[in-house]
């Protein structure tokens, strides 16, 4: 038996299959994960991400540590609300995480993944020595994201008090209400809302919403949104082996020669010795699904130079396979994936494959 949420026994009541995911007890899906995927791209669905783990950090260092801490530079947040994503590097500029932080009345929230949770807080806690700061992990918060079309006019109907706030949030901005939190964010590239709820208010939110025609999903169709959407997921895009260069984040770098963040110099280093390789979007329009772990093979100047898939799925939206490959940074428009020791060719291409429900590759 894995961690529950606050929501596991509404899953139970709507019907889901649970699976273990990071040590935690989530639905996979309720029924249909391609008709929770069409749901999301076409109205509204729900997830519970109760399980990500919320960090607040307060002190007069604040600022200065997150600086030194995150690759991305949290001066940029110039307004309570205001959001970014970054990485959170080791020293060889290997990514230990990728999350969100939010700048607070006093402060900032970081968001980050469940199953790096013990190693986010130990490594955070690490480096917090020297700065007047401190962290503050808060359990008693959960999370609903809201996605799709329709999902800031449903929130706004569910918790009408708020809708005002809500109408006026700007993508990538989180505003408080309360105890409440709405955060113009998401993992599915569509709009929506992630909802930071008192634990003992989450199951009423969920029945309320479920109650409005929100569709409840679960992690399957969470997973197809986000790789159509060019997300990465960490374990599987990046780790703490592989650069953000090498993993489509660069833009998530903020190299301000006045700020040293950890991983710097490796990364600087990396620059200057030129990538060996780079992530890219991968697209099957025969018949076929692309999975992680496939070799990519690549021909360049008579040689077949190797890479592999990160993340491959047969994607509801556009009705054929696409996939995240680390593939060498020779690779233009087009190669090979491995499949059933047969090599078929596959498109080469930016992601991400799908935004607001339409297709955006070329």
């Amino acid at each position: 038996m894995g961690n529950k949420t606050s929501l596991y026994q509404a899953h139970l009541d709507s019907g889901a299959k649970i699976v273990d995911f990071g040590g935690w007890d989530m639905p996979i899906h309720y029924g249909s994960q391609v008709q929770e995927h069409h749901f999301v791209r076409k109205d509204v669905g729900m997830f519970d991400v109760s399980h990500m783990t919320i960090v607040d950090l307060s002190g007069a260092d604040a600022q200065a540590y997150l600086q030194r801490l995150l690759a991305n530079d949290v001066a940029k947040l110039k307004s309570v609300g205001k959001a970014l994503y970054t990485g959170m590097l080791n020293e060889n500029g290997g990514v230990i995480d990728d999350l969100i932080v939010y700048r607070m009345p006093e402060g900032f929230r970081l968001v980050v993944n469940c199953a790096t949770r013990e190693k986010d807080l130990a490594w955070m806690e690490k480096q917090i020595q020297g700065f007047d700061a401190s962290l503050n992990e808060r359990p008693e918060l959960s999370m609903v994201a809201v996605q799709g079309p329709n999902a800031l006019a449903k929130v706004s109907e569910v918790r009408a008090d708020a809708a005002s706030l809500i109408e006026s949030l700007n993508v990538f901005q989180g505003l408080e209400d309360g105890q409440w939190m709405y955060c113009r964010t998401g993992y599915t590239g569509e709009d929506g809302l992630e909802v930071i709820v008192p634990e003992a208010e989450a199951e009423k939110f969920w029945k309320d919403l479920e109650a409005a025609g929100v569709k409840p999903c679960g992690l399957g169709a969470r997973d197809t949104l986000r790789l159509e959407a060019g997300m990465n997921l960490y374990g599987s895009d990046m780790d703490e082996e592989v650069s953000p260069l090498e993993a489509n984040m660069g833009w998530t770098i903020a190299w301000s020669e006045d700020r040293d963040f950890i991983g710097k110099s490796a990364l600087v280093a990396q620059k200057e010795q030129g990538l060996k390789f780079k992530q890219v979007g991968l697209v099957l329009e025969a018949r076929g699904v692309l999975r992680g772990h496939q070799k990519v093979l690549v021909e360049h100047e008579g040689q077949t130079l190797e890479g592999e898939i990160t993340s491959g799925t047969f994607s509801p939206t556009l009705g054929y396979s696409v996939a995240l490959a680390r593939v060498p940074v020779q690779a233009q428009e087009e190669c090979d994936v491995e499949m059933r020791n047969k090599r078929v060719p596959v498109k080469i291409v930016k992601a991400p494959f799908v935004r607001n429900g339409e297709r955006v590759y070329k």
